[in-house]
Order: structure tokens, then C-alpha cells, then sequence
């Protein structure tokens, strides 16, 4: 009956109706891209002091900033490093890359990998071509795993391989792509570690000489995104008497312009600490730097620091010094930022603070996810998987040949909701059906997620929240006849105002 059904709702139809077990339960409520979701339970509550970084968490970016970072990285290499003027052809691919990425240095290799160190094949890419999947298994050995030993350290930086963690990454993924691409189309022989010291160097230039800071500051309005947004939630948590504090990389002239842009002059009576400069994630690590005082304009003091002052600015130190000296600790803080390594996981791991990952990307995915297209795909696939494993054991020529077909159809399916996200890599938080990497790293180091703070608008400050309970394989058949624990339903999905 299933061979005879032409469409994929008769499919889904038919196994419905003779294996209704192997249909995942029907999602109740569409995925709310506002909403705030858990790893690990937590009560606003209990939190007395919020931190925040200012990049990506604070202040949010248009995507125009990633054609201007490759563009001027591009022409450093051409300009400085003397690389082939034919380079400036490129341009900025947007939507090429996504966070979360690994590069192996050694084999000029751009991949996903899975949170079991499994590289996802069909997503490995050397420049701007794939890689075909037979080449990638063979360079590892016969295998798509990547030994631990190789894998990233703790802050995304293994002996080979370069994990891309920030949203500031993804120009440099596209310049390294594409001179890797126009070197391959040449016949241009490169060394893979010089070449990738180079273009690292090129886009840390871009931003240590200022030169992205420059752009922002003559044109606020084209680069800024959301700035009354972020106002909204720093007032209403000054209101219900909740302590603030910002620790950025950014320096002072940047971040006061960009403040007072989004939330006003008087943008620092609403912190009880501001610091700048700080060197994250060393500033949560080296406890040597002490901290250094700025004036109003944002010229050095020489004053040995020994509190912190409410309205005053300091520069680098150290989270040591930190905590000694205000004496905020454990769960009654929560820290919000973009970078999974340089933000959170020191805080998380090492000090017990809790932690808010702020994931821009969450809101176009869960938008994909809502779609019918996706769903119907998804549907179809967990009920392929399942005839798969339950109809296994028929080893009959004609039943062989069956299975040849659905395996096929399954993996054609799969690419298909893969290509949904993005044509290269697919989903940042999954592989086929394993989390990512970038997901593993994501549950471990942050309480909650969100595509931007603004999302803290939507509960009330003394929320609790609470992860869903979701079911280990073992535990998986006792759920098939429970409600769908995906919708991530909160008390006022219904009654959100709706932020422009």
C-alpha cells in the first residue's frame, strides 16, 4: 500500500493508520521565535544582579557590517600581504556559512560536526566547492570521526582545528573560503597555515585598528539594530530594582556612543559597573590585570582601584578582583552573551553564575521550523526511520529491494530539510538528527537561550522557567502517547505585545 500511495500525505496517511506508533505526536502550537528556552531551571526571581556583554548582546547588528568586514580584510591581503589582485573580484557571500563551523587548518577543510565529533557529510567544503563525502572519510583515516585529541579545546582553538564561534566570524569563513577557492581555480600552490594566520590576522586588523568601530559611529542608524528595544529591557530592570553591570571587549568611546544612540545620554545611571576593554575570556581567567579607572572622556587614571563605583568606567582587570570587590556571587547573578566560550562557559563552569545565551540566528530557524514544508519533511522522515528499523528483519529479495528505496528516500529527505536552513551546512543546531557541536556547547554553557534580549520583555521578572522534560532513547516509547513537549508553551504566548 505504501509503494501504490503517490503523494506524501497518502503516505503519512497510510503508515497512520497501520503503524500510528511511528508518527511523531502533531505539534499543538507553532514555535514561538520570542519565547526564552531552557537548559536548566531557573527563576528570574532569585536573580538580584544582571550582566550583560555590549556586541551582539546589548547592541545588535545589520548584516551590512559582514560585506564591510570582508571587503576590508580582502584588500588588507591585497594591499599588505601583497596577495593576487584577482582576489578583489570576491564578494561577500551572505548566508554562505554558519556559526558553529570547524576549519582543519592542515586540509584547508570547512565542516560541521556533530556533538560526537562526527563530521556531517555533504557539509564538508575546500574553498567555496564541496568536498565529496568519499574524499573527506579517506582524509580521516576511513573514518568521518575526528579524534578528541584534534577536537577544540576549551575555547574553540584544538592544534589543527579552529572552531567558529561568534557572529563576527562569518566574513572571515567567507574570505577564507574564498581565497582558498581563487588559489584551487589558479593552480597556486599555498601553505594552509600561513595562509590561515594570514586572513586571521586581516580581520583582527579590521576590528583592533578601529576600523569597524568607525563605521558604526558615522552611521548608527544603518548598523544598529533594535536600540529601543534594548532601552526597554535595561529600564524595566532598573525598575523592579535589579542590579546592572556591562563587561565588554568593546572600548569606551564605542560603546558611549552606541549606548547613547539606543538608550540615552544618561545611559550609565541605569549600570551599577561598567568595564571596558576587559580581554574576555581571560578577564574570567588571569588574575593579574588589575583594574584601571577612565575619566568622562575616556583618558586613563592612575588610581589604585579599591572598589567600584557606581557611574564610573574601568578598564580591563580581572573577575577575581571582581567578585572580591562587590561580592556578587553564584545563582543570584545572570550574565548574558553571544560568544559560548569567551561569555559564558568560565562563568558557568568555574564561578556558578547563571548564564543567557543570546542566539540571533533562533528566531529565522524556528521561522523555518514552523513552515508546512518543513514539517511535512520531518513527519515523513520519522516514519520512514521507523519502517526502517521495524521492517529490517524481512530479508526477502523484494522486501531488500524496499528498504534500498526508503533508506534512499530518507536521505534524500533529509538533505532536502538540511538545504531548508542553508544550502551548505544546514541547521546550526543540528546535523541530520544529532545536535551539533555549536548545540552541545550551547546546553552545557548557557541556563537559557533567545535570539536577543528583547525576549526578556515577554515574562514577568520573577518567571521561573522550567525545561521540558524530554525523553531519553530508553524512556522514548513511553512518550509516543504524550502531547508534543517541543511547543514550548508559556503562560503568555497569547497576550505578548508584539516588539517592532
Amino acid at each position: 500500500i505504501l509503494l501504490l500511495a503517490e503523494s506524501e500525505f497518502d503516505r503519512i496517511f497510510t503508515v497512520s493508520l497501520f503503524f500510528p506508533d511511528l508518527l511523531p505526536p502533531g505539534v499543538c502550537n507553532l514555535l514561538n521565535p520570542a519565547a526564552i528556552y531552557a537548559n536548566n531551571e531557573i527563576s528570574l526571581g532569585d536573580v538580584e544582579i544582571y550582566g550583560f556583554d555590549y556586541d551582539y548582546t546589548l547592541a545588535q547588528y545589520s548584516n551590512l557590517l559582514h560585506s564591510m568586514i570582508f571587503n576590508t580584510a580582502r584588500d588588507i591581503l591585497i594591499e599588505q600581504y601583497k596577495y593576487p589582485e584577482g582576489l578583489g573580484k570576491y564578494d561577500y557571500i551572505p548566508g554562505f556559512a554558519i556559526r558553529g563551523l570547524h576549519y582543519d587548518v592542515k586540509k584547508s577543510l570547512l565542516m560541521k560536526i556533530d556533538a560526537f565529533h562526527y563530521v556531517q557529510l555533504g557539509t564538508a567544503y575546500r574553498g567555496l566547492r564541496p568536498v565529496p563525502d568519499e574524499e573527506v572519510i579517506e582524509l580521516y583515516g576511513g573514518t568521518q570521526h575526528i579524534p578528541l585529541y584534534q577536537m577544540s579545546d576549551f575555547y574553540g582553538k584544538g592544534p589543527s582545528l579552529k572552531q567558529f564561534m561568534d557572529i563576527f566570524s562569518l566574513p572571515e569563513m567567507t574570505l577564507l573560503s574564498s581565497v582558498i577557492d581563487y588559489f584551487l581555480a589558479h593552480g597556486i600552490e599555498f601553505d594552509q597555515i600561513h595562509l590561515y594566520k594570514d586572513i586571521s590576522d586581516a580581520i583582527k586588523d579590521v576590528h583592533v585598528k578601529g576600523m569597524m568601530y568607525q563605521w558604526i559611529e558615522k552611521d548608527m542608524e544603518k548598523y544598529i539594530l533594535h536600540g529601543d528595544e534594548t532601552y526597554a529591557v535595561l529600564n524595566r530592570l532598573v525598575n523592579h530594582n535589579k542590579k546592572l553591570f556591562l563587561i565588554t571587549n568593546s572600548p569606551f568611546s564605542f560603546v558611549d556612543k552606541g549606548m547613547k544612540h539606543m538608550v540615552g545620554k544618561n545611559w550609565r545611571d541605569l549600570f551599577d559597573m561598567v568595564i571596558v576593554q576587559a580581554d574576555k575570556p581571560n578577564f574570567f581567567t588571569d588574575r593579574r590585570k588589575p583594574f584601571r579607572k577612565l575619566d568622562d572622556k575616556g583618558s586613563l587614571q592612575w588610581d589604585k582601584i579599591s572598589q567600584l563605583e557606581k557611574g564610573k568606567i574601568y578598564k580591563e582587570g580581572n573577575l577575581f578582583d571582581f567578585l572580591r570587590l562587590t561580592g556578587w556571587r553564584g545563582s543570584k547573578v545572570l550574565y548574558f552573551g553571544d560568544h559560548l566560550y569567551s561569555d559564558l562557559a568560565d562563568l558557568m563552569l568555574r564561578h556558578g553564575w547563571r548564564t543567557g545565551a543570546i542566539v540571533p540566528e533562533l528566531e529565522t530557524e524556528i521561522r523555518i521550523i514552523n513552515t508546512e514544508q518543513y514539517m511535512h519533511s520531518l513527519t515523513w522522515q520519522q516514519a520512514l526511520t521507523g519502517l526502517l528499523e521495524r521492517m529490517q528483519m524481512h530479508q526477502d529479495a523484494e522486501s531488500k529491494q524496499v528498504l534500498l528505496e526508503w533508506m534512499q528516500e530518507r536521505q534524500e529527505i533529509r538533505s532536502l530539510t538540511k538545504n531548508l536552513f542553508n544550502p551548505q551546512f544546514g541547521s546550526i543546531f543540528r546535523t541530520f538528527h544529532n545536535p551539533t557541536y555549536f548545540s552541545r556547547r550551547l546546553v552545557r554553557f548557557s541556563d537559557i537561550y533567545m535570539a536577543s534580549i528583547s525576549c526578556l520583555l515577554n515574562y514577568d521578572v520573577n518567571f521561573t522557567f522550567y525545561p521540558r522534560r524530554t525523553p531519553l532513547q530508553h524512556e522514548a516509547p513511553l512518550w509516543m502517547d504524550q502531547l508534543c513537549t517541543g511547543c514550548m508553551k508559556t503562560p503568555f504566548l497569547e497576550e505578548m505585545v508584539h516588539i517592532r
